[in-house]
């Protein structure tokens, strides 16, 4: 069973430890903005790759429009070590651990290993977008690896949502 988050709603709890030390605690530092949750696969992920380089490369856009990127999986901290070294994303905050209570918890689809070089279990990718306030402002979650938002995209459309103050969507009862 998969939880739904609901925008405008607070989103669960989240820690995790990063790459390189330390840890990251949704909205403990909360920027002036948001605060974009990569979910991504794991090292094994080609596509995953794709989406973080991309990320890392705008990483000045979102930071000037007041916006956190992190990107979390269920990888170990070796495999994310080794992510760190092996992808172009220097910069890019990249956590690791993510419990299956965790994934759960957010509502985000859960697969088994396929191949050899797959962790026997890791998520599927989503994306949250979470105010300072720790509520959900947006959310995107797959059940596979395709379909993933652009950078730079994304920048441009949060910039038209800052300008603009427009609201949280999505927020009738069905």
């Amino acid at each position: 069973m998969h939880s739904t988050l609901v925008p405008g709603q607070p989103v669960p709890a989240l820690t995790v430890p990063l790459a390189g030390g330390g840890e990251f605690i949704l909205n403990a530092d909360a920027p002036e903005n948001f605060t974009i949750v990569i979910f991504y696969r794991g090292l094994h992920c080609p596509i995953c790759k794709g989406q973080l380089t991309d990320f890392r490369a705008k990483l000045h856009d979102f930071s000037a429009l007041g916006i956190d990127v992190v990107a979390l999986s269920m990888n170990t901290q070796d495999l994310a070590e080794q992510t760190t070294r092996d992808w172009d994303i220097s910069g890019l905050k990249l956590g690791y651990g993510l419990t299956k209570d965790q994934a759960r918890a957010w509502g985000l689809f859960l697969s088994s290993a396929i191949k050899d070089a797959e962790p026997d279990v890791f998520s599927e990718p989503g994306m949250a977008i979470v105010r300072p306030d720790g509520t959900l402002y947006h959310w995107s979650v797959q059940t596979a690896p395709f379909g993933r938002a652009k950078a730079a995209e994304l920048a441009g459309v949060l910039k038209f949502v800052i300008e603009n103050d427009y609201p949280v969507r999505g927020t009738l009862a069905a």
